[in-house]
């Protein structure tokens, strides 16, 4: 059956309205546009460098833009869509736009040697480090 909840009382009545979460639930699962907020990333780390996976669905190629600007390396991606539905009860026209943009140090990071793909909606950027500069041995010729 239903699992009890413990709810606070103000001024003796019940704060709580059931209906606000599955209105809550309903809104997430329906939701046609993803949050601006950004888009979900992995990175992991593999033998000389990093492997990016950036969830970029519903994004054509083209759609997606990687730069390189110093020690800062910004992923944008942006698209509107629309979409048109029709039935004998009603019309209903839906457009989705978004733009989303993050940016990511790669002060450690070769850069000219980043490599990256775009399959079924996942960005993966291979981003090789530096190799480490040894500093070489200098003799001081002592007066």
């Amino acid at each position: 059956m239903f699992g009890l909840t413990t709810r606070r009382f103000n001024n003796g009545l019940l704060n709580y309205d059931p209906f606000k979460e599955l209105e809550e639930m309903e809104r997430r699962f329906f939701s046609v546009i993803p949050s601006p907020a950004g888009f979900g990333t992995d990175i992991i780390e593999e033998d000389g460098g990093y492997k990016l996976l950036a969830d970029l669905p519903g994004f054509n190629k083209e759609d997606i833009n990687v730069e390189v600007d110093g020690d800062r390396l910004t992923i944008s991606a942006e698209r509107s869509d629309e979409n048109e539905e029709t039935s004998e009860e009603y019309l209903r026209r839906e457009r989705s736009f978004g733009s989303y943009r993050r940016s990511f140090n790669i002060s450690e990071i070769d850069s000219d040697q980043i490599k990256g793909d775009y399959t079924n909606g996942v960005l993966t950027l291979h981003l090789p480090k530096k190799e480490a500069e040894v500093p070489s041995a200098k003799r001081i010729e002592l007066s």
